[in-house]
């Protein structure tokens, strides 16, 4: 084990290998901030959209005159913040400035409302928010016990009361930096540096704990090989995500730097790749079919970009290496876990996620935890090497916690195959899979088959209710602008692709799936709708699917 130092004096960095915790000035936050500002601070940390521009000094002049103003406003070290606030400077100053109290910073998704995000303030036991200015009356709506202060990122913003919270504007975040008090206790690797919550598609969103050993686990250059310390990385998933927090943690402990947009656009992908100058970026895998069914052009590989992480994968990475010139990347991650699985360069298996990385234990298993042999469907359970490399628990949901970790394995929740090459492949979330007549159907083979047809855009498969017994299959689809869809063409299409217990029977077409802010579909909701009027049945339609025709 190597020994643990606060010192942020760059000559006391010891890198040790993934099977052990990282230093306190590699991984936490506001050493690796005062390191970097010391040794390359006139060198740039953050680029934003619109022209601002920080380097490490600037960096950590802002993070330290916010720290201050908080301080001020009651927080102190182990205190959970919250933070309501698209990507941006203030979004990424108020991530870094939480931290750098050694204070716990909660971002939460600005689209909650009602009842889950009362449950989420209530959950998360903080007294202080900082919020945009439109989510102020939803967020008065729910106030938890607990909230005693809002702080309204606006200027010229009066100071007033709503019961027991006190509003106030963003003038009150700023203080002297001089003002920023000393630590109670040096901030370790182990402690708490955010809570995280899930998006709560199957019940209430939980609040995965994540330390600062976690965070810099999950990306660190020992995990994530294929980056580089000079790499410029797209911030463009929010920071209530962790391809937002922690890419941004991580890239400032590294002495990277990031790009900052408010959230992923698909025409003006490119543009912002070379404005900001982005070196790599992380996409997921119907980001990447997005900017796949644009119309080709004579400058698609007219940028800087030279890697992609698509997660997942599916089908697009050799057409996405093929026409943007970039190296592809894949891997599995989740709030929870620290990329556990990552590919080498280029992979071209379908819905390969890589093999485990250093550091990591993995195991495929059944419903009794029992190991599943090569080539046999089983759930992804993994463990570390190194202690407090992944969350270490649920906030306040000790039954979510135990569950999850039985018998000394966190349990993911995903179905996998390993193949005899030792690569993992995904086949679905297990509560997403579809039983049809005694099989089982992987909800993302089928999307994935029905994103190679040229006109769909997006695509989902969800379960609906069998008049005999179990499921049938229905999907979704929304088409390519200015192209319409034929759904028995779709079902043309699939059929020398898709065994015949696995066509669909229902075939709805909408302009747009729903989608969460980090873009992932969803199901919950195209399975309360479930049948609609305009859904189009095969049966109805006379189309009958042959075996001997699908062989």
């Amino acid at each position: 084990m190597v020994s643990i130092s606060n010192d942020p004096d760059p000559a006391g960095v010891t890198v040790p290998d993934a099977n052990d915790v990282f230093p306190a000035n590699v991984c936490v936050l506001r050493y690796a901030l005062e390191r970097h500002a010391d040794i390359k601070g006139g060198e740039t940390f953050a680029v934003f959209e619109g022209g601002e521009s920080w380097t490490f000094t600037r960096t950590l002049d802002l993070v330290r005159q916010m720290a201050a103003g908080l301080a001020q406003l009651g927080v102190h070290q182990g205190d959970r913040v919250i933070i309501m606030l698209p990507n941006g400077p203030w979004s990424v100053r108020a991530l870094f400035a939480i931290n750098y109290l050694g204070a716990v910073s909660v971002p939460i998704n600005p689209a909650y409302r009602g009842a889950l995000l009362e449950h989420v303030l209530r959950d998360s036991e903080a007294a202080l928010a900082i919020i945009h200015p439109a989510l102020l009356e939803k967020v008065l709506d729910v106030a938890a016990p607990a909230l005693r202060r809002v702080v309204v990122v606006a200027d010229g913003f009066e100071s007033k009361r709503h019961g027991q919270v006190l509003i106030t504007g963003a003038d009150t975040l700023l203080a002297n930096p001089a003002l920023v008090p000393p630590l109670e206790q040096p901030i370790e690797p182990w402690h708490d540096q955010s809570i995280i919550y899930t998006s709560g598609t199957t019940g209430r969103s939980k609040g995965v704990l994540s330390s600062y050993m976690h965070s810099y686990a999950a990306m660190s250059p020992t995990t994530w090989t294929c980056t580089r310390a000079d790499d410029r990385h797209l911030l463009h998933m929010p920071i209530f995500h962790v391809g937002g927090a922690f890419i941004a943690c991580v890239a400032l402990c590294v002495g990277a730097s990031i790009g900052v947009v408010e959230g992923f656009r698909t025409e003006s992908f490119w543009r912002t790749v070379r404005e900001l100058k982005v070196t790599a970026v992380f996409l997921l895998g119907a980001m990447a079919t997005f900017l796949l069914k644009q119309p080709q052009g004579a400058d698609d590989r007219n940028h800087g970009l030279r890697m992609v992480f698509i997660v997942p994968l599916g089908q697009s990475g050799p057409a996405f290496r093929e026409r943007f010139g970039v190296d592809v990347f894949t891997l599995f991650n989740m709030t929870e876990i620290s990329t556990p699985l990552i590919s080498g360069a280029n992979p071209t298996k379908p819905n390969i996620c890589g093999r485990p990385r250093p550091g990591v234990e993995v195991r495929l298993v059944d419903q009794n935890d029992r190991p599943v042999p090569v080539g046999r469907q089983g759930e992804l359970v993994i463990r570390t090497a190194a202690p407090w490399a992944m969350n270490h628990g649920y906030n306040n949901n000790p039954v979510a916690t135990a569950a999850a970790w039985r018998n000394g394995w966190f349990h993911t929740g995903d179905a996998f195959i390993q193949d005899e090459d030792g690569d993992f492949h995904f086949v679905d979330r297990l509560k997403d899979s579809i039983r049809r007549r005694g099989e089982n159907i992987s909800s993302h083979e089928v999307e994935i088959e029905l994103l190679a047809h040229p006109d769909v855009r997006e695509a989902a498969a969800i379960p609906v209710p069998s008049a005999e017994s179990e499921d049938e299959v229905m999907v979704v689809i929304a088409p390519v602008p200015g192209h319409t869809i034929d759904p028995a063409e779709i079902l043309a299409f699939l059929q020398p692709r898709l065994a015949p217990f696995m066509m669909p029977r229902f075939v709805r077409i909408v302009e747009e799936l729903p989608k969460t802010p980090t873009a992932k579909v969803q199901k919950h909701v195209l399975r309360q709708e479930g049948l609609t009027p305009e859904t189009w049945d095969r049966e109805k339609a006379g189309i009958r699917i042959r075996r001997e025709s699908l062989s």
